[in-house]
């Protein structure tokens, strides 16, 4: 039987393609996870191989993905299992390249499609979209937001 555990350790490596932050599927709904690739690990795209349910990602997927792309200001590549499994099982699909702004530009047909979504990773649109909004430079840590209960 096929089982997982979760890691403890965040993963980026370089590649010819850039700094690629490492992710997995379920770890799409921690942008925690995210702001530590971008911020810690200078990643520059963003890797999220995934089996979404059919229920799960109808809600959730794109929205996620385009989260992430967004406040991390990284190319978003997921590759997404579709498709029945069984009577139990069903995988939502829909592989799907984001570009640091949050734009689609690239996704199969269909979100039960097989093949490969091809688009071009622009590095430089990386930093233009940093240096149009540098949120590195905005953001504010925990310890220095006040709390403040009602």
């Amino acid at each position: 039987m096929f089982t997982h555990l979760s890691g403890d350790t965040v993963v980026a490596v370089d590649s010819p393609f850039g700094r690629l932050g490492l992710t997995v599927c379920y770890d799409l709904r921690f942008p925690e996870l995210y702001q530590c690739l971008r911020f810690k690990h200078q990643a520059q795209v963003l890797l999220v191989p995934s089996a979404f349910t059919k229920v799960t990602g109808e809600a959730h997927w794109e929205i996620l993905l385009r989260a992430r792309a967004i406040e991390t200001q990284c190319y978003v590549i997921a590759a997404a299992q579709a498709g029945k499994h069984n009577e139990k099982r069903e995988s939502y699909g829909d592989s799907i390249v984001i570009d640091p702004w949050g734009t689609v530009i690239a996704r199969l047909p269909d979100r039960l499609s097989t093949g490969f979504a091809v688009a071009d990773i622009d590095l430089s649109k990386v930093e233009a979209v940093r240096t149009k909004m540098p949120i590195s430079e905005h953001r504010k840590f925990e310890s220095i937001w006040k709390s403040s209960s009602l």
